[in-house]
């Protein structure tokens, strides 16, 4: 059941000014308007649904195309989708220019549904506390991966807006998509760099190479969540924790399974990429 809430309908997304959205290119405007909701919706689905959020991919799409709650689900779902929308435009806003602290912050700041008032839970800044996880490793023993500490986050983070900026348009390819993604996605889900919302703004950062390229996102859904995780994880307890010595990446062969994982995955955007040319051809022979 759905209920209205006060908010007025939220307008469509706009086609991004940049040129980076090669994909795009052939189809009408209504067709580019509609693909890029399609593709926000599928994202933002799927990112937050990894991280436990409740609302079906429906309830995801007519909430930010209509404005609506759902009624049963929780205050801080809707939020969290809202959120993530929002940091799709303000990373579609940063395809034009390079990638700093700041825009990342403010990434953060979309994401974070539910803003605490907390010093050692800052939003839009690093973390200032030390972070971890405990896991089953593949040997089925208990492991406690211990992220960067708050006082590498900037040089490890500043290593990672390197590799960002400075990987060239033209050298990412269909081939090699799911490989540079893995490699940007990996690294800020290694360092952990914020108290929260490490992986939603992982899996935001990890597309800008592939944006920039004029290639759709690469999405993983959340049926593939326990995986995911165990692959990250297992990458993470073999290299161990990360400080300024390391780097962010100090053994890129160890990344081949996430990134064979992260190929696999790479399908979902792609569908409706062909869908919506699909219908182009199909208008064209009207």
């Amino acid at each position: 059941m759905y209920q209205a809430v006060q908010s007025p309908r939220k307008a469509a997304l706009s086609v991004p000014a940049s040129d980076s959205f090669a994909f795009l290119k052939g189809l009408d405007t209504d067709l580019r308007a509609a693909l890029l909701n399609q593709i926000r919706d599928l994202w933002t689905h799927s990112s937050t649904a990894l991280e436990g959020n409740t609302l079906s991919l429906g309830d995801t799409h007519f909430i930010l195309e209509e404005g609506l709650t759902v009624s049963g689900k929780p205050i801080k779902d809707h939020q969290e989708v809202r959120g993530h929308a929002r940091a799709i435009e303000i990373l579609y806003q940063c395809l034009d220019q390079p990638l700093d602290e700041e825009k990342i912050f403010a990434l953060h700041r979309a994401v974070q549904a539910e803003h605490i008032d907390d010093i050692y839970k800052p939003v839009g800044a690093w973390k200032v506390e030390a972070n971890g996880t405990h896991i089953v490793g593949p040997d089925n023993r208990q492991h406690f991966i211990e992220y960067a500490l708050p006082l590498f986050v900037p040089t490890l983070m500043a290593e990672v807006l390197d590799a960002v900026n400075v990987t060239p348009a033209e050298s990412v390819t269909l081939n090699n998509a799911a490989e540079i993604y893995a490699k940007i996605h990996m690294g800020i889900a290694h360092i952990h760099p914020f108290y929260d919302g490490n992986g939603r703004i992982a899996r935001l950062l990890g597309n800008i190479p592939l944006l920039k390229s004029g290639l759709p996102p690469l999405v993983i859904p959340q049926e593939q969540r326990r995986t995911y995780i165990q692959t990250l994880s297992t990458y993470q307890m073999h290299i161990g924790q990360l400080n300024s010595t390391s780097g962010v990446w100090p053994d890129l062969t160890q990344l081949k399974p996430f990134s064979d994982f992260c190929a696999g995955c790479y399908g979902s955007t792609k569908e409706l990429v062909e869908q919506a040319f699909a219908l182009q051809r199909k208008r064209a022979t009207s």
